[in-house]
């Protein structure tokens, strides 16, 4: 079967040991995704900014393996406050409304690094052809 990892470059990845995507033939992997920012800036503080950022990174890693929003076919959010439900999904919704994946918004206790509000993951597959 055909595997490929794809890096974001999260410091995260090589301490855990983790891609940001995995490809197994047709399926695609994200991993949970939080707003990190380029050169260690700060996360927005808003649920919203970091949905948006969230789903920049998700869609950056899909493009890299020849996928997009459009074969995305289920995504997880992760929050820590039930009440940020409404704006992660309006980012959510803003790339998601017309795909309409299976989708799923989970209350966790934290994250690893506590500014965050939410995690995403996605799971998308490649066209045969």
């Amino acid at each position: 079967m055909n595997r490929r990892r794809v890096a974001s470059g999260s410091p995260y990845e090589p301490v855990i040991g983790f891609s940001r995507a995995a490809v197994a033939g047709h399926h695609v992997s994200v991993a949970a995704t939080a707003a990190i920012m380029p050169e260690d800036g700060e996360p927005p503080a808003d649920a919203y900014g970091q949905a948006k950022r969230c789903l920049e990174i998700i869609v950056a890693a899909l493009e890299e393996v020849g996928a997009s929003a459009q074969d995305v076919i289920r995504t997880r959010c992760f929050i820590v406050a039930a009440e940020d439900w409404v704006e992660v999904g309006r980012a959510h919704g803003e790339v998601f409304s017309e795909v309409r994946p299976a989708s799923a918004m989970i209350v966790v206790r934290g994250f690893i690094d506590p500014r965050w509000r939410v995690e995403i993951e996605a799971d998308a597959v490649l066209d045969e052809g």
